[in-house]
This record gives structure tokens, C-alpha cells and sequence, in this order.
């Protein structure tokens, strides 16, 4: 039985169509780049990760589809914890829906670039192939060296996806982190870092960042994951400590302190669990940040260095040949539009669905 087509039989339209077409993506993939798939699990470690997103995702699509309970759309919400009902509710918008498909296509095409590109990136062709059009061969055109824009746009996915959610996971855990323990302990202590958070977000957050890369004589990844990670995490530190300052006099963490527990339990056990909603919300909306952020940096030029592509380099590449050849800038602009729209489509259906007050 192919995978959702159990769920397509039960009317659940949504989730077994994007479970079958998933499931023969990845056949596709399989069956026109097996010498490619067969090649990989010897070689680097992206094409290992590429060609096991492959196996993984036939595997799993198929078991998910074979053992997938149908359940009725409405269900007791007697004994349901918070985040069943809010799954629940995140199904119901459908527009969110949509936005976190298009995140896992975006991702799941990036994991596999390595075995469906049909050419390298960074490979110049003879000079005969400079900015053409796009055409059988070369699907979104040629860039200035000839270089093939479709298969750089799926390398530079993985690029701009990778600093996204790298930069956002480095900005979260400290913003979590301080903000909890600056709520939680209150005093001095929360004196210093919200004053400290105040001057950070004072400054513009663009300039401060060109300020920064460019006291640096390189142009690394690992410089461009640290600067948008460091200069991100303020604004989660003061959702954190305004969740924290609300839950510290609950009875629970009440009922803790007079158990003997120490700060440092109540903080990572207690409390932070407590206010991982917002979290979540601030963490998807701020991978599309960083995305825009990233892109404007390649944009003038600091981002990364030549030959590695990103989306904003791209986009830079070709703002001197917009007139002759548009499509080196157009194609990379429209994925940087879509993903964030994705990526804020889906933190605002997160917000709804974990806000108890809008899912009564």
C-alpha cells in the first residue's frame, strides 16, 4: 500500500496527500540519481546525510502512513494535555498549514541538494555560457561566469537555512537562559542584564552587525552563525523574563522552593519548561529574521566569501544585470521571499495555537 493513501481513503485530504507526494519525491530521487545515491555513502559528509534523508524518508513516510491512527477532528479535551490540543488547533489553520509545508519542502530539498543538482555550484562553464537563458539545460539560467543558477539556488539553501537555524539556536538558548535566571532571581541581577539587553537593542541592529564583521579580516560561516546568533538573543531574554516574572509566585514553583529544591532545579526543571511556548514562536519567527538578515550582509558584501553561495550573495551577483539578465537575481529574491513568509506564516499559527485563549 502506498503511503497516504490509507489517510486519503479516510478523507483526511491534507495529510495523505503531502504524505504520498513526499513518499514519491523521494522514490523519484532514488530511482534518477541511484548512481549518485550508490556513490554517496563513501564520500563526503553531506552527500552520507543527502542520500540517508532518502532511505529515512522512504522508511519513515511509509511507516508513519501504515501505522497512522485516523482520529476524529474533534476529540475530549478531558485529560488532552496543552500541546495535543495545540497540535490540534495548528491543523485547523490552514494557512499555517501551508506555511510549515513549505518549510519542509524547503528543508527536505536542501538536505538532498547534493544528489539532485546537476551540477556544482562553484564549477565555471566556457565562457560561451555566460547568462543564458534559462532553457532544458540549465533550468533557471547561467550566471557572469556561467555558472548554473539552479543549482546553486538549492546550494545556497542549504547555506541560509543552515546559519538560520544554527544563529537562532545560539540566540534562544542564551536569551532563554538569562532571561529565565534574570526573572527568576530578580535584584542586581536582573538590574544588569535587562540594562544590558536595553543598550543591545538600542543600537541598529544592521549597522551594529556591519560594524562587527567588518573588524574581522575573514568572511567564515562559523563569523556570520555567531554575529546574527549573539546580536538575536535581547528580544528572547525579554519574553523569558516577563513568562518568569509571572510564574515565579505560582503555587508550583512555590510548592518547589519549600521542597528545599535549589534556584538552579527550579530555573532548568520548573520554570523554563513553563515558558517554552513563546520561546517556540520567538525561535520560528526568528529564523526568517536571520534569513533577511544574512541575505542583506552577502548583499553588500560582507557575508560569505566567493566562491560559496547563499541566496543574498546571489541576489547580489546579478543587481548589475537585472535589465539582461534577470533571472540570476529574480529566482534567489523569490525563495528568500517565500521561506520567510513561510517561516512567519507558521509562527503566526504557532501563536494562535498556544495561546489557550484563542483555541476556546
Amino acid at each position: 500500500v502506498l503511503p497516504g493513501l490509507p489517510q486519503l481513503a479516510v478523507g483526511r485530504w491534507g495529510v495523505g496527500g503531502l504524505g504520498l507526494t513526499v513518499w514519491i519525491a523521494f522514490l523519484a530521487v532514488l530511482l534518477t540519481r541511484w548512481a549518485r545515491f550508490a556513490a554517496a555513502w563513501g564520500g563526503p559528509l553531506d552527500h552520507q546525510i543527502a542520500s540517508l534523508t532518502v532511505v529515512a524518508g522512504l522508511l519513515g513516510t511509509w511507516g508513519w502512513s501504515m501505522f497512522d491512527v485516523s482520529r476524529p477532528v474533534e476529540l475530549d479535551r478531558s485529560g488532552v494535555s496543552q500541546w495535543r490540543l495545540a497540535v490540534q488547533a495548528f491543523k485547523k489553520n490552514r494557512i499555517a498549514v501551508i506555511g510549515a509545508m513549505v518549510v519542509v519542502w524547503v528543508y527536505l530539498i536542501a538536505l538532498v541538494t547534493p544528489l539532485i543538482a546537476p551540477y556544482d555550484p562553484a564549477m565555471q562553464g566556457p565562457l560561451p555560457g555566460r547568462l543564458a537563458a534559462p532553457s532544458s539545460e540549465f533550468l533557471l539560467g547561467t550566471d557572469h561566469v556561467a555558472r548554473d543558477v539552479f543549482s546553486r539556488l538549492m546550494y545556497g539553501a542549504r547555506v541560509s537555512l543552515s546559519i538560520g537555524f544554527v544563529a537562532v539556536g545560539i540566540s534562544v538558548t542564551i536569551g532563554t537562559l538569562l532571561g529565565a535566571v534574570a526573572g527568576y532571581l530578580g535584584g542586581w541581577i536582573d538590574t544588569v542584564v535587562m540594562r544590558f539587553v536595553d543598550m543591545v537593542i538600542s543600537f541598529p541592529r544592521l549597522v551594529l552587525l556591519i560594524a562587527i564583521v567588518a573588524l574581522f579580516d575573514t568572511q567564515s560561516i562559523f563569523l556570520i552563525v555567531a554575529v546574527l546568533g549573539f546580536t538575536q538573543w535581547p528580544g528572547t531574554a525579554r519574553i523569558v523574563r516577563g513568562e518568569v516574572l509571572s510564574l515565579r509566585e505560582r503555587e508550583f514553583v512555590e510548592a518547589t522552593r519549600a521542597l528545599g529544591f535549589s534556584r538552579r532545579r527550579i530555573i532548568l526543571r520548573h520554570v523554563i519548561p513553563n515558558v517554552l511556548a513563546p520561546v517556540i514562536i520567538a525561535a520560528t519567527l526568528g529564523i526568517g529574521n536571520v534569513i533577511v538578515l544574512e541575505a542583506g550582509l552577502s548583499f553588500l558584501g560582507l557575508g560569505l566569501e566567493p566562491p560559496t553561495p547563499s541566496w543574498g550573495s546571489m541576489v547580489a551577483d546579478g543587481r548589475d544585470l537585472l535589465l539582461n539578465a534577470w533571472w540570476i537575481s529574480t529566482f534567489p529574491g523569490l525563495a528568500i521571499v517565500l521561506t520567510v513568509v513561510a517561516f512567519n506564516l507558521v509562527g503566526d499559527g504557532l501563536r494562535d495555537a498556544l495561546d489557550p485563549r484563542l483555541r476556546a
